[in-house]
């Protein structure tokens, strides 16, 4: 006869144990399938409406990027800045949160960093944190 382990408290905070992980977006998108190009092809035709055609997500994300950074004075935002500009992907910014987060900590509070970070993870896909907690056969 098994018995399960009673659940026993981790000791960490609650905040942290409903923290929502940040992961990249995909190294290759849905996009560059054959499919994907010829649904591409088809959205940018010039037979549809200007309203209904896709928006370039890069564009509006670097915009969120150097929104966020805006207001920095330190010399370490300058390079963060044009890495910002060079970015070729979704992918390559999100790499870049981290280098944001510890300059926006420093130069004002974590807090602070935290509130314009989770306006640019919005952005990125999102999931629950894995724990050791879980049983396997459950």
């Amino acid at each position: 006869m098994s018995r399960r382990p009673a659940h026993r408290d981790s000791g960490l905070p609650s905040s942290l144990m409903s923290r929502v992980e940040v992961c990249p977006p995909a190294m290759w998108p849905s996009s560059l399938s054959f499919w994907g190009r010829a649904r591409r092809w088809l959205d940018r035709a010039p037979w549809t409406p200007a309203a209904q055609r896709p928006v370039n997500r890069l564009a509006l994300v670097k915009a969120e990027f150097r929104n966020s950074l805006a207001d920095l004075r330190s010399a370490d935002a300058a390079p963060l800045r044009e890495r910002i500009e060079r970015a070729r992907s979704l992918r390559e910014l999100w790499h870049l949160r981290s280098v944001l987060y510890g300059l926006l900590a420093t130069e004002f509070t974590q807090a602070a960093a935290e509130e314009r970070m989770a306006l640019l993870n919005r952005h990125f896909p999102m999931r629950a944190p894995r724990n050791g907690l879980t049983p396997l056969d459950a």
